[in-house]
């Protein structure tokens, strides 16, 4: 999940700045369509869920999936237009927890967001189905609807409680993230001081729940220490649901080179985020100068917000974004292929979490330049087929095994 309110403006500047990215060739638009069709293209995270709750009231009426969302205040990223366009075959539905919710109130928003999810998807049975296991996932591609799967991004929501974990799952949720921004009482974020070295004991016994109950480990958002313990501890494949390459940009939400190798031999995937900052180093750079910036002007106008966001924005003029293109997004596709290999890396585009997307890519219809760009740097078929959902498929049916070996 990422920072929606900042500037909607810019995001949707770049999103319809596609002439900016080659348009795939007929020849290409043909080769994602066969690998479409024989395997979903399965996207690891989409905060759709709580962009309806925080920014349109949890109101489906007043957020028509079937009509075009980039028209509504504010504007959202995902439509069935796009997804059709973008070639989605299933995605998963984060159940996403504020750093800010703790206890019992981090659970009930993730119960809240788990029935406003499902409503979404009874309310368009044409389009959506509930997806539980691979084999559902499958099922439903070929049915031509969009399987759908739960995912809940935020490990403060079981409240330090094995039983909510199972309560969890048996809901319907098919990965856990565990944690978000903050550091939590058993393991330690990326994005905040470390407690841990990694995993608590307690945080180890998490993930041995969560393979013994068939829930995939999900490995973004937490320290580089967090990943290696957890990696150590899962007898299951783990996955990062939005996730990019350390190695090309050095934020600390992406996975170092020797976790790739730990990925690879633990048989998980490692599924890339879209996120500019997280793609880009001039980006990442650019937007820490931006959030200082934020910071600045709120000291030198203190009480007025409106003094201190019209600072903002001359700042931003005077410093604009640097341009981010599919091309960036594809050097931490190719990384992590070379690095752990191809049978090892999917998508997690973080659609409707964050603001800044690559150019061409500003909304759910973003994936066929992608892989428009793969072919040209000399991507098979069953690579992209791999990246699309194949890989995605593997460890989950990994997990199930071992789930089933653990009871």
């Amino acid at each position: 999940m990422g920072f929606r309110a900042i500037i909607i403006g810019a995001a949707l500047a770049a999103s319809a700045s596609v002439a900016f990215a080659q348009a795939p060739t007929p020849a290409e638009e043909r080769r994602i369509d066969r690998v479409a069709r024989q395997t979903p293209l399965i996207d690891g995270h989409n905060d759709l869920a709580w962009a309806i709750r925080d920014d349109h009231g949890g109101d489906l009426d007043a957020v028509d999936l079937n009509g075009d969302t980039r028209l509504l205040s504010p504007p959202l990223q995902t439509d069935f237009a796009r997804l059709r366009a973008g070639r989605v075959g299933a995605q998963f539905w984060s159940v996403y927890v504020p750093a800010a919710l703790k206890g019992p109130d981090a659970t009930r928003a993730v119960f809240e967001q788990i029935d406003l999810m499902r409503r979404v998807i009874a309310r368009y049975p044409r389009r959506l189905a509930f997806a539980d296991s691979a084999a559902d996932i499958v099922r439903i591609h070929r049915a031509g609807r969009i399987a759908s799967m739960f995912g809940m991004e935020g490990g403060e929501a079981i409240d330090n409680n094995l039983a909510l974990l199972r309560a969890f799952r048996r809901a319907g949720v098919l990965y856990m993230t565990l944690t978000h921004s903050t550091t939590i009482d058993w393991v330690d974020s990326a994005t905040d001081a470390p407690r841990h070295g990694g995993l608590s004991p307690f945080g180890e016994e998490v993930v041995r729940e969560m393979n013994r109950i068939g829930m995939l480990v999900d490995l973004s958002h937490v320290s580089a220490d967090a990943m290696r313990d957890a990696l150590g501890v899962s007898s299951a494949p783990v996955i990062f649901s939005h996730s990019s390459a350390f190695a090309v940009t050095q934020h600390p939400r992406n996975v170092p080179d020797d976790v790739l190798a730990m990925v690879r031999d633990n048989g998980g995937v490692v599924m890339v985020n879209f996120n500019a900052p997280f793609v880009s180093e001039a980006m990442r750079l650019w937007s820490a100068a931006r959030a200082g910036e934020e910071r600045r002007q709120a000291s030198l106008n203190p009480g007025d917000a409106a003094a201190a966001a019209a600072g903002l924005v001359a700042w931003t003029e005077a410093n604009p974004a640097p341009r981010v293109t599919v091309s960036d997004v594809a050097d931490h596709v190719d990384h992590i292929a070379r690095v752990a290999g191809h049978d090892f890396v999917g998508l997690g585009a973080d659609y409707d979490g964050v603001t800044y997307l690559p150019e061409g890519m500003g909304g759910v219809d973003g994936y066929p330049p992608l892989f428009a760009e793969l072919i040209r740097r000399g991507w098979s078929d069953a690579d992209l087929a791999k990246l699309a959902g194949g890989n995605l498929l593997r460890a989950l049916r990994g997990a199930e095994a071992a789930a089933q070996r653990a009871q």
